[in-house]
């Protein structure tokens, strides 16, 4: 089911959740909403589902407008972050719950059931309670209750969020191949940049309320729309151009009159024990830590600030370089936004 949201606002007393947001999801996309905390990832997947209403502007599941759709009959499954199992059932009744509910046969709901069981690989846990399941496999029996009754669009709000880094890394991959098997449209809202990379077809960036920037996670990182988009994913360096007596741009670490920002990521800057060009910046290396293949150098720059630089392991032992040695960070490649943002 394709999904439309067309100018949805939301306000809530002094707050502007939401501003005028726009977005299609095409059938069988999985789409993450990403952002900082309060960015209005959670109203817009509470407004998709129909738990909160828009001040203005619609959505639109496939060709039905949903200002008077009722919750049930959306086709949704939604996914939370802490599972929201019941406690008193067991796996095999928290799945069927929503059948039962619908009043579906017998031999129907167990049949759905060990289907889904099989799907989550949960199959010899059919009676076990929720006290005695893992959190990665709660939340998966969570996700095959979202899926019990069909449903045409699948909401997740941070399901992984409650969990630890390993179980995470390995849920959302399960995630992604479920997703590549049963290709139902998803919305997947999170505030970890990989998680968003690794799962979605598209990520859609929030902030105050409105839409960045949307595209492939390739886009998003490698041509980032704004200085926003730009900060939020990951590190980065911000540099201040001004020109010199040859009408040539130069570097700054510090801001100038008439300078415009410019952004580099760490493991877009070369360093040598020597200057390679004027664009070149002097420090020295307060700190290197070493992070499997790559490492990572801090220098101290003029006017006190930091500047990073990741280096495969390799290229930086060969330098030679010491913690207290001057070095010259090179950028092979630059932004340069208009607009002034912040986090």
């Amino acid at each position: 089911m394709k999904i439309d949201i067309q100018g949805v606002t939301k306000r809530f007393e002094t707050t502007q959740a939401l501003d005028n947001v726009s977005l299609s999801i095409p059938d069988g996309e999985l789409v993450a909403l990403l952002g900082p905390s309060g960015c209005g990832k959670t109203t817009l997947l509470r407004i998709i589902a129909g738990l909160e209403s828009p001040d203005s502007g619609e959505v639109k599941l496939g060709q039905s407008d949903t200002k008077n759709l009722a919750v049930r009959e959306r086709k949704i499954g939604f996914v939370f972050q802490h599972y929201a199992l019941f406690r008193h059932m067991t796996v095999r009744e928290n799945i069927g719950f929503a059948l039962s509910v619908q009043k579906k046969p017998k031999d129907e709901i167990r049949e759905r059931v060990d289907e889904l069981l099989s799907l989550i690989q949960l199959k010899g846990m059919a009676e076990r309670y929720p006290s005695q399941l893992s959190g990665g496999q709660k939340q998966r029996v969570a996700l095959a209750r979202a899926l019990a009754a069909r449903p045409e669009v699948l909401l997740l709000d941070e399901p992984f969020g409650a969990l630890d880094a390993q179980v995470r890394q390995d849920l959302r991959r399960w995630l992604r191949n479920l997703h590549d098997e049963m290709h139902i449209t998803s919305v997947f809202v999170t505030h970890d940049q990989d998680e968003a990379f690794e799962v979605a077809d598209r990520v859609a960036i929030l902030n105050k309320g409105r839409v960045e920037q949307v595209g492939s996670p390739e886009e998003i990182f490698h041509k980032p729309s704004n200085a926003f988009v730009m900060q939020f994913l990951g590190n980065v360096n911000i540099f201040h151009s001004r020109l010199d007596a040859s009408n040539s741009m130069r570097l700054e670490p510090s801001p100038v009159s008439g300078g415009r920002e410019v952004f580099v990521r760490p493991h877009e800057l070369s360093l040598r024990p020597q200057r390679e060009s004027q664009e070149s910046i002097e420090g020295r290396i307060t700190h290197i830590r070493t992070t499997g293949l790559s490492v990572r150098v801090s220098l101290m720059v003029d006017g006190g600030s930091q500047l990073q630089v990741e280096l495969p392991a390799e290229e930086f032992q060969n330098l030679g370089l010491q913690k207290g040695d001057l070095a010259f960070a090179t950028p092979r490649e630059i932004k340069v936004f208009d607009g002034d943002y912040s986090i």
